[in-house]
């Protein structure tokens, strides 16, 4: 029976927890699938400021709303985490509903996330449930651990859809460690590498396509 996510102490009792800090350091090359057009357009170091959503580790109160001081960003460290992590409800890659693009960026400076991955979830009293658990516990989650950490930027969890390889939610604390400019940042219609029956291709086979998609661009990062 997989463990149920139990909602966080209250934020004081939180405070008295000693965050265990990852760091996440400068030139360190994050991804991130974002989309053009759709219910919340974007750019490649675009913060959604809109929220709470359905996706996990949003910190913005509810009722859903714009919000002036608080967005977030969600990135992984692989383009194949991030495909599957972005496309895990539909369970395929579209190219072209709502204009997704793909971009990679490199850290200008040191990011300071909460670990999700070790102990300190269960610790805290979340378990590893927060990363997998229902999603608006883990929001309520993100929520406290903001309010009671503030030089807390993000956070650092296990991608469920990925073989718990590492994600991302930057808190817009983070905004100043983007660069000014992306390494790669481009629509995923734009390849010929991607070419998939019906334009659609199923995440089981999504690590297998990524890695050919990425390939002569994580080269060319590599160079750079």
């Amino acid at each position: 029976m997989a463990d149920r996510l139990t909602p966080p102490p209250s934020v004081a009792a939180l405070r008295a927890i000693a965050p265990e800090i990852h760091v996440l350091p400068a030139g360190a090359e994050l991804w991130r699938i974002y989309f053009h057009a759709g219910p919340h357009p974007s750019r490649w170091n675009g913060f959604r400021s809109f929220g709470p959503t359905g996706a996990r580790f949003d910190h913005q109160p509810p009722p859903a709303k714009r919000h002036r001081t608080r967005a977030i960003l969600y990135a992984s460290d692989s383009g194949p985490t991030s495909l599957a992590e972005v496309f895990q409800q539909t369970r395929v890659i579209d190219r072209f509903a709502d204009s997704p693009a793909l971009a990679a960026f490199m850290l200008t400076r040191d990011l300071q996330l909460l670990d999700l991955t070790g102990a300190w979830p269960t610790r805290a009293g979340a378990s590893m449930a927060i990363n997998s658990g229902s999603r608006a516990t883990a929001r309520a989650w993100s929520r406290a651990i903001y309010a009671a950490y503030p030089n807390v930027e993000g956070l650092r969890y296990a991608s469920s859809m990925n073989a718990n390889q590492p994600a991302f939610a930057l808190y817009e604390r983070a905004r100043s460690s983007l660069p000014t400019a992306a390494a790669l940042d481009l629509p995923l219609v734009a390849h010929d590498e991607f070419v998939l029956q019906d334009q659609l291709q199923e995440l089981s086979v999504a690590e297998i396509v990524a890695s050919r998609f990425l390939q002569p661009h994580v080269k060319r990062l590599c160079q750079a």
